[in-house]
This record gives C-alpha cells, structure tokens and sequence, in this order.
C-alpha cells in the first residue's frame, strides 16, 4: 500500500491522473497495492466471492482438517423473483418465513447431528464434511490487488447480486474507501474528472 495510504495528501493533478487512468481502463497502477482481508461467511457467499480469480490468492479453512462444530448462517427468507431466473424479490411474509425456519431447523439439526455421528465413528473430517450444507460458515486470508478488490466489489455491489454476497462486498468497500478514497472512487466509477 506503499504511495496509497496517504491519499489523502495527493496533489490535485495526481488526483486528476489517478481518476484518468481508472476511467482509461490503465489497470496495472491498481494491480501493485496489495491488500490482505479476512473474511466469515456461509460456503454458498464465498463460492460467489471465489469467481473472482485474478489478481487474489486465498486460503480457505478446510474442514479436511478442522473437525469443530460447523456454525450455520441465518438466513432471512426471501421470496423467488418472477421476472428473472436468479436473484429474489424482497423478504418473505411472515407467515412463510415461519415455515421456512420450522423446515431449516429440522435439517441443520439432522446435518448437525450426522456429522458429529461420523466424526464419533472416527471417521476422517474430510469425508465426515460431506454432510454439512451449503450455508455452513467457512473462512479465508485473501490477499488481493486493489484492481482485483474493485473489480469483485463492482460485481457484487450491482443491484442484481445476491445480497447475501452483497454484504461482504459492502465491508470490504467501506474499508477500501477508507484507505483509498481516490483510486477506489475512480476504479468504482464514483469519480469522471
């Protein structure tokens, strides 16, 4: 981050050329500061994050070799879009949600309960995981290029994206817009001049 961690002490004309280079699609000054994240979420969110491929490295905990109690996400129901094949169309009525929960619990308990059985049978953690869902929470170290973080965050924060994967882009790009207030602005698109 060596040059962007006092960003807010740029000139004007560096601003000015930071925001040129963003909007002239000149990536490669945006490719050298690195930046380090930890990051919690459900399996299903990071399989999303984990699309985004260049410029980021990571290493995800495994439970090939982690055999502690799964934690699983709450999620808060939503109702199926009907004008596009993914995405949701606002939160579910109560009574569904209700329902919802009733279903969800029964089978993380059960998910639960069989991969605990199997690790009692001494069976290996990396086939005992087998049985947990997808909304079990995993966590990564991912280091990444600014270019790379704007990238992912763009994708993500678009009104069309899972707001579940949604929320992990908005942290991240709070904290980007903190330590990069300019570059981060420009590679966003916030900034024309």
């Amino acid at each position: 981050m060596f040059g962007e961690v006092h960003e807010q002490f740029l000139k004007d004309e560096d601003a000015r050329l930071i925001r040129y280079l963003a909007k002239h699609n000149h990536w490669t000054p945006f490719s050298h500061p690195q930046l380090q994240f930890r990051i919690k979420a459900p399996i299903f969110v990071a399989r999303q994050w984990f699309k985004h491929m260049a410029g980021i490295t990571r290493n995800e905990t495994s439970r090939r070799y982690v055999d502690d109690e799964p934690e699983f996400y709450r999620l808060v129901w939503r109702l199926r879009a009907e004008s596009v094949k993914q995405g949701s169309a606002g939160v579910a009525p109560y009574d569904i949600r209700l329902q919802a929960d009733v279903i969800y619990d029964r089978v993380m308990s059960e998910c639960l309960r069989a991969y605990c059985d199997l690790l009692e049978l001494n069976i290996a953690p990396e086939q005992a995981r087998a049985v947990v869902p997808q909304n079990m929470m995993t966590e990564w170290i991912e280091t990444a290029s600014l270019a790379a973080v704007c990238r992912a965050c763009s994708l993500r924060l678009d009104p069309h994206a899972q707001q579940e994967t949604s929320i992990v882009a908005e942290k991240i790009a709070a904290m980007m817009s903190d330590l990069f207030p300019v570059s981060f602005a420009a590679l966003m698109g916030a900034s024309n001049g």
